[in-house]
């Protein structure tokens, strides 16, 4: 598109947008919408155009397709509309809604005004990643099973290439920009990768001793490497902060879903705190269990971490709330 098929087409979202807000009070809110409105016909008007519309047909068709502003800037607190002729003319308070509440194509508009393309490099990072971690984790499987003749260092060697690629998958996906997230600083991404090393890792020992492949004496190597996984998961969760781009919180907030962890952080700090002391009451107690009762009842202190944190997690998300 040339700068001056660009020019012609903003000057006619403009002068179509003052035209259709003609008559309108501009009171800041409805200030603020026109300027919203105006970036998503932009952007709706360059996907007209790119689908072969002229400047002109692509502008009007916007504009159609927006509709009544005067629906769209209804104030509910107000008993009154302004017609186009200038005229004032009753109109129920209760039938009034928020434009950016009912109208669907503004949320459509900013979605694709806010649209991110995957890299291509990235989506190559994740592919071979993804058939490394599948061959490793499928290898190391069939060895423990019995089918492949590997040493065990092999069979350990290869669940700990499946963990690495896992967590590269993780750490790679989360720093990169996507149409609804912004990206995520590399040393935190870093931990997302580190902690799902750890749990695969972790996994995948606990399996190779239920297969019988590693004595039992290989739990507690197991058990800490894989609740050091799980506290490390807990603790970026609890301390991550909102990574939604601009226009998914607005259509977050439109459907009035709430997240505690996010209106009160301190109780998201409560939460990490109250996670790390019961995997490590958790941990203590595999432990004490592994050495008087037998390491295979040993797990249930395990189960018993986690039941306790999904409950402490149910009561913090979903109880009483202060004040």
């Amino acid at each position: 598109m040339t700068d001056n098929t660009f020019r012609r087409s903003g000057g006619d979202i403009h002068r179509l947008l003052d035209e259709a807000f003609a008559g309108v009070d501009m009171t800041p809110d409805a200030q603020d919408l026109k300027e919203e409105v105006r970036a998503n016909l932009i952007a709706r008007v360059a996907d007209l155009e790119a689908s072969g519309r002229s400047t002109t047909d692509a502008a009007r068709q916007a504009i159609d397709e927006l509709g009544d502003v005067r629906a769209l800037i209804a104030d509910p607190s107000a008993a009154d509309t302004v017609d186009s002729a200038g005229a004032t003319t009753s109109a129920p308070v209760a039938s009034v809604t928020p434009p950016r509440q009912t109208n669907p194509w503004n949320q459509n508009a900013a979605y694709l005004s806010a649209r991110v393309r995957p890299k291509p490099a990235f989506v190559v990072r994740v592919v071979i990643a993804s058939l490394v971690a599948l061959a490793a984790l499928v290898v190391a499987g069939l060895a423990a099973a019995g089918v492949l003749a590997l040493p065990l260092g092999v069979t350990i060697l290869m669940i700990g290439v499946g963990a690495v690629a896992a967590g590269w998958i993780v750490g790679d996906s989360l720093v990169q920009e996507t149409t609804t997230n912004h990206p995520m600083p590399g040393r935190r991404g870093a931990g997302y990768a580190l902690a799902t090393i750890l749990t695969v890792a972790g996994l995948g020992l606990g399996a190779l001793i239920a297969l019988g492949a590693i004595e039992l004496w290989g739990i507690a190597i197991a058990a800490v490497i894989l609740v050091a996984g799980i506290v490390l998961f807990s603790f970026l969760g609890a301390t991550q902060t909102n990574r939604h781009k601009a226009w998914l919180r607005q259509a977050q907030r439109e459907m009035s879903v709430g997240n505690r962890f996010e209106e009160e952080p301190e109780s998201a700090a409560r939460f990490g705190i109250y996670t790390a002391v019961i995997w490590i009451v958790a941990f203590a107690a595999f432990i004490v269990l592994g050495f008087t009762i037998g390491w295979l009842w040993s797990w249930l202190a395990l189960l018993a971490g986690f039941v306790v944190m999904m409950l402490v997690l149910a009561q913090m998300l979903f109880g009483s709330r202060k004040g």
